[in-house]
């Protein structure tokens, strides 16, 4: 097996359909983080991208995209933004995943949102749950699930959709969507619920402005920048700006307008968004690993996905492990115990509230 390192707009037409096909063959793969498209899309705004292209004789057997750091270190492409990470390939053949990372001139891999199943998989590794929204039996079968284990969620929503008609104005759901305008107003709520909960801005960096709106403008039948949003009376209320493949849908950058927090508007919006892409042809909405509320209210079931790393002997990789793995392992210890992440969850809001207060 050979393996040739390009950068992605070095990727022909041909190589670009193999890729395609490989997804297509595998439901593992079936999400819009592992298309070439998104890889292809992030190598327009980056020149750390590049692409492993695996041959086995004439035949291409896969591709696998990352980001080429400083003294050798590997990251997903989009590091920190992505919620399916890995290799795309032909099914039977065998990888040595130390082999692959020494063929990609790295010293080290690491991964936070690896597809379980993986040959990149190394023995050590941490398992977390990506909750879904599983849709493959229909949205009178998923509202009936919901209905069991959720009841109560479910019934308040619709209570709530119905005062905040009562309240302001008709309640309009817009589904995929292209208009810039909307995607202005998604971004700027996020960026406040990042400043108010004390997290970074993602939307401060330019490129990922950038990013998301080719994405947008990216709409064909295997790969697509999904957008929608919840009006009342006109005005925005809520939204959500996520990718998708011909069957999946995966959740990305969700978002409401606080002014209206008593409505509930996310889950008003998660439950409208739900009914349409089902109806569209999603079989699954990803909502991604993490631990929120309305994830848990509206899952009804869930992937896996790994954190860890795939590393050889090599400077790089110890520098990599004394930057990374402490920091990693605490955050996954706060995480693991509902009192240390509710505690680390408040020291960031009030961090948050300090710093808008700062600012203002």
């Amino acid at each position: 097996m050979r393996v040739s390192v390009v950068h992605p707009k070095e990727l022909g037409e041909p190589e670009v359909s193999r890729w395609r096909s490989l997804q297509e063959a595998d439901p593992a793969f079936d999400n819009p983080f592992l298309s070439p498209e998104f890889t292809l899309i992030v190598g327009e705004l980056r020149d750390d991208v590049r692409v492993a292209v695996l041959t086995d004789g004439p035949d291409l057997v896969g591709f696998f995209p990352f980001e080429r750091h400083p003294m050798g270190i590997g990251k997903p492409v989009a590091a920190g933004l992505t919620d399916a990470q890995g290799l795309v390939h032909a099914k039977d053949i065998e990888i040595d995943p130390h082999k692959l990372v020494r063929d990609c001139g790295l010293a080290v891999w690491e991964f936070d949102h690896l597809v379980v199943g993986q040959p990149l998989l190394p023995a050590r590794h941490e398992r977390h749950p990506s909750p879904i929204i599983d849709l493959r039996e229909g949205w009178d079968s998923y509202v009936a699930t919901l209905k069991e284990n959720s009841g109560k969620t479910y019934r308040s929503t619709l209570y709530k959709q119905r005062k905040l008609s009562r309240d302001v104005g008709e309640v309009r759901h817009d589904f995929a969507i292209k208009d810039a305008g909307p995607l202005r107003t998604l971004l700027g709520w996020k960026t406040d619920q990042y400043r108010r909960t004390g997290r970074s801005d993602r939307f401060a960096r330019p490129w990922i402005v950038a990013l998301v709106e080719r994405l947008l403008a990216t709409d064909t039948e295997s790969f697509a920048g999904m957008l929608d949003m919840v009006y009342a009376d006109g005005r925005p209320v809520a939204g959500h700006f996520g990718l998708r493949t011909r069957t999946t849908l995966a959740g990305w950058f969700p978002a409401y307008d606080t002014a209206f927090a008593k409505y509930s508007p996310g889950l008003i919006h998660h439950l409208a968004m739900a009914e349409r892409a089902a109806s569209s042809g999603i079989q699954v909405i990803d909502m991604g690993r993490g631990e929120k509320e309305y994830k848990e209210k509206l899952k009804n079931g869930e992937y896996h996905v790994a954190e860890g790393r795939v590393a050889r002997a090599h400077v790089g990789a110890g520098v990599h492990w004394m930057l990374r793995v402490p920091v990693r392992k605490a955050r996954s210890t706060v995480l693991a115990s509902p009192m240390l992440r509710t505690t680390a969850d408040r020291t960031l809001k009030a961090y948050g509230r300090i710093r808008t207060a700062l600012s203002s």
